[in-house]
Parts: C-alpha cells; structure tokens; sequence
C-alpha cells in the first residue's frame, strides 16, 4: 500500500499489526470490523425507522403496511452504510522533544500515528493527520487511498518539536469545525491543564466522536531516575530550576501519578479509551495488547 523507505512505517510492524481491526464501539458512520450504522439516512438495505408522512415526502417511501395497521401515514428510513472517517491528533509542542534514551515522545508517536494511518486506510476507511502545538500546524483532511497514506508518511517525516502546549484551545476549535461525527485519536504528552484537556474532550464527545486518547510520556518523566544535583529545564518556557532529585523524588512520582490517574479517571468517566504509554514501551507491543483487548469488550 505504501512504498517502501518511510521513516516511520516498520513493514514488519504492520505485517503483525495486520489481523487487527481498529474497532469503533459507538455509533460512527463507517466499516471497522463489520458495518457501522450512520446517523444519516438515505436509500440503502437496512430498515432504520418510521417518521410521520409530511406534505413534500415522496410517497414511494410510504409504508403501506403501517398504514394498513394503523391508518396513519409513516414514512420508511433506511440507515446508509458509509466509511468511517478518522482524524489523528498529534502532539508536536517543545515537550514531545524530549528523550532520555531511544526514541523521542515525538517519534514515538510518529511511529504510532504512521500504523494507526496504514491499519485504518489498509481496512478502507478515511483518516487524517493534524499536527499541533499552540496551534494546528498542519490539517490534512481525511481520505482512503494508498496516495493519502504516503502524504501521511511523509508529512510525519516532516514534524519537529514546535512550541508551547496549548491543547484545549486545538480541540475546541476543531471539535466545532469537523462536523462529520466519527473517531478522534489524540496522540500526546497532555502538558496542559487536565481540566482544561479534559474539557476540551468533552466536547469531541458532545459532538458524539468517539474518541481514543494514547498518553505518551518518556519512561523518565514516570520514575524521575536522576540521582545528583542537576538543572532542570523546562522545554517550552525555558524556566530553570536547580534541585536535588534525592529530595524530591517521592513527591515529584507522587504528582506524577496524580496526573496520569485524573486523566485515566476523567475519560472513563466520559467513555473515552484513555491508553497509558511510554517510549520504553515497544509501540507496536502496546498497540497490538490495546487492540486486542478492544476486541474482546467488542
């Protein structure tokens, strides 16, 4: 599908990746394991519902049996089958630069948004790629074809860690500009305000996308492995601060925790997939362990 040579396409990766499906639980309008029913109705081959006959309705679409039944008139609605169409989300602020050892947050997530891209247009349904930091830096709308998937490939080949995080503010504005309701996979670190994040997935969710988050951080942010006095410098402010690790750790892995499980809390309160990660982690070991148990509830 797509040619080979792409950073962040592992062909052994997607050829094991190849016997899962990305599966939308809710009502979304495509295929991804199966038909999806759309909200959208039109002439198709399933039967939907009955709404009341208004002057104007074509009178081919009259159910004469329910009229029979009833003496009323009712108009048939059929539910059309469509292709799901998906957008992901990805992280490029300062703070996805960072790396203690092996890859990146940034070229982890690379790595993750390229299969995501091949699984879902390799199943034929349409996916698009926004890359943002304290604003969307690059928007490629959602298509199905071995073309787009190479735009994809090589637009992420393309990102470098940007600038500050502004999460909330991105989704608000692209929650109110895709109007089409179907999956949003965001691909990010979550610097921001939890409560500002999360309401900003909120209104994905009020705009009923279904909505996967893949919380990506460096092994390092997680268990803070520094054991001498060392200047800390924050990636996107600049701010310098001077601590001994040996003082802070207990409290640093304490709020650290606190961060990961307000977000774990808050979309499962919001029936939001929030996936845990981080680059120590193959990322093809955890998208196939995630898809798998995806499967099962399915």
């Amino acid at each position: 599908m797509a040619r080979s040579g792409y950073k962040y396409i592992d062909p052994q990766v997607v050829a094991k990746l190849g016997r899962f499906n990305l599966i939308a639980r809710a009502v979304v309008e495509g295929f991804v394991v199966g038909l999806h029913r759309s909200p959208y109705h039109g002439f198709s081959v399933e039967f939907a519902d009955h709404r009341e006959y208004v002057p104007g309705d074509n009178i081919r679409d009259l159910d004469w049996l329910a009229l029979a039944r009833t003496d009323r008139y009712y108009i048939k609605r059929y539910e059309e089958e469509t292709n799901l169409k998906a957008y992901i989300l990805l992280d490029s602020s300062a703070s996805m630069g960072f790396r203690m050892e092996g890859l990146s947050k940034l070229q982890y997530s690379c790595y993750l948004a390229a299969s995501l891209a091949y699984m879902m247009i390799r199943q034929q349904d349409s996916v698009g790629l926004v890359t943002f930091d304290e604003e969307i830096r690059n928007f490629i709308p959602p298509h199905s074809t071995p073309t787009h998937l190479n735009l994809i490939l090589r637009s992420l080949e393309e990102v470098q860690p940007g600038r500050k995080t502004r999460v909330s503010d991105t989704f608000h504005k692209l929650a109110e500009n895709i109007k089409r309701r179907g999956l949003i996979v965001v691909i990010s670190d979550l610097f921001d305000e939890p409560k500002d994040v999360v309401g900003a997935l909120s209104h994905f969710r009020h705009k009923k996308h279904e909505v996967i988050v893949f919380h990506v951080l460096d092994k390092a942010e997680k268990e803070f492995p520094f054991d001498r006095l060392s200047d800390f410098v924050d990636m996107e402010t600049k701010e310098r601060i001077q601590a001994d690790p040996r003082y802070i750790r207990s409290q640093y892995i304490k709020e650290v925790s606190a961060f990961i499980d307000t977000y774990r809390r808050d979309c499962f309160q919001m029936a939001i997939d929030y996936v845990p990660t981080d680059t120590s982690v193959p990322y093809d070991f955890m998208l196939a362990s995630y898809l798998t148990k995806r499967m099962k509830i399915r």
